[in-house]
């Protein structure tokens, strides 16, 4: 069955994240915690399916303030597909000299500040100056994608550089590069893309590691909990305290 061999798929890269990414993701959870910790943010960027996983850490149950979510609508707004906001104009930004550095005007940044980026094949030019950027203001860029099997695309950035040559630390997803991965009869291209399931399994890899420094350094987390457990009566307490102090830190931004 088709469905067993992307679920086998999936674990694969789920294993592979396990025996060969644990180290860098370290690194990165490392740089992370240091702007938490000193009362910044980690901010969070990706284009088309690369911002499920911004979508998915930050606001959600389980997640902490300290990451800041920047999705640029038009890079991300697929239900239309065809006419307004289609396909084609996101494929034309996303590949368009300037858009980043100018997404980037709309946001005040610090130093302490973490920039971390997701893209499968870290090529195309909205990435990139969102990463260039954000090197210009000091802060450290770590980037998320299929790094090691996108190794000699060619970048379609001006300045001949993948987002992956330009990161601080580089996080390999370990999916394919073609993104598709199950074989289908009488059909040239695969189906059952992985990427997303892989950045997801990252990101929660990611997050639980910043958690776990932070926890150890006896910083305070301000975590969104559960509002849906029976018997829990301090919960909305809890969520309105994370909101407080994402809204307090959010001033300036």
């Amino acid at each position: 069955m088709l469905a067993t061999q992307w679920l086998n798929n999936v674990r694969d890269i789920l294993t592979a994240l396990e025996e060969t990414q644990m180290e860098k993701i370290r690194q990165a959870a490392t740089v992370m915690a240091d702007s938490i910790e000193a009362g910044r943010w980690v901010h969070t960027f990706g284009c088309g399916h690369a911002t499920i996983p911004v979508e998915e850490m930050y606001p959600r149950i389980g997640g902490f303030v300290g990451f800041h979510p920047i999705i640029e609508l038009p890079l991300t707004f697929f239900t239309r597909i065809t006419g307004e906001m289609g396909i084609h104009q996101f494929l034309f930004l996303e590949r368009a000299d300037g858009y980043g550095a100018a997404i980037m005007k709309g946001y005040n940044f610090d130093p302490r500040d973490t920039m971390w980026i997701f893209s499968h094949t870290g090529i195309n030019n909205v990435n990139i100056d969102v990463a260039l950027e954000a090197k210009q203001r000091g802060m450290k860029v770590i980037a998320f994608g299929s790094a090691a099997a996108a190794k000699g695309k060619q970048t379609r950035h001006a300045t001949g550089k993948t987002l992956f040559d330009i990161a601080d630390v580089v996080v390999d997803s370990c999916a394919p590069v073609v993104d598709a991965s199950v074989d289908l009869k009488n059909h040239q291209d695969k189906v059952g893309p992985v990427s997303t399931m892989a950045f997801v399994a990252t990101v929660w890899m990611t997050v639980t590691t910043v958690a776990e420094i932070l926890a150890d350094r006896g910083v305070k987390l301000f975590i969104h909990p559960s509002h849906n457990v029976p018997g829990d009566t301090t919960a909305k307490e809890r969520l309105d305290a994370a909101l407080v102090e994402y809204k307090r830190r959010v001033v300036g931004i």
